[in-house]
């Protein structure tokens, strides 16, 4: 996916769906566990340093897995990249599965699917294709069986 750097700081200041100070460990080898605030917006989780207001990194939560590592811990990794993976210990169980919920509801593939059986509720109840309307009722990423390649 491209993106420019302004386009994203743009979007990192837009309203958080969930924020928090958490610890978070980097893939680098030698990462240690440092306080971060993460935010997420949309499908992009940001994390910043505490004292600072602009954001250290930006994950796209796009082909990922979100996995309870252990209480209190999840990780994100990446299909492509399994080896890149990124560790968040909250503050408690009940955080931690707030994190895991949000993040997986953050996914291009959950916003997918849910527009595929929302499409589908309509069509339904009346009959017509929602997307018709804009002409991309044919694409195939709003299509049941394909996958976004």
């Amino acid at each position: 996916m491209r993106y420019n750097e302004r386009e994203l700081l743009s979007l990192a200041r837009q309203p958080a769906e969930k924020a928090a100070e958490v610890l978070m460990r980097l893939p680098k080898k030698g990462s240690v566990l440092k306080k971060r605030l993460l935010k997420l917006v949309v499908n992009f989780l940001f994390y910043f340093r505490t004292d600072e207001a602009e954001p250290i990194g930006a994950l796209l939560l796009e082909q990922c897995r979100i996995i309870k590592e252990e209480e209190n811990v999840f990780s994100i990794s990446f299909v492509e990249e399994p080896e890149r993976k990124y560790c968040f210990e909250c503050d408690s169980e009940e955080q931690c599965q707030e994190w895991i919920e949000a993040l997986k509801r953050a996914s291009y593939e959950f916003m997918r699917r849910s527009l595929i059986f929302y499409r589908n509720e309509i069509q339904k109840m009346t009959g017509k294709d929602p997307l018709e309307q804009y002409g991309i009722s044919e694409e195939a990423r709003f299509q049941l069986g394909t996958r976004k390649q």
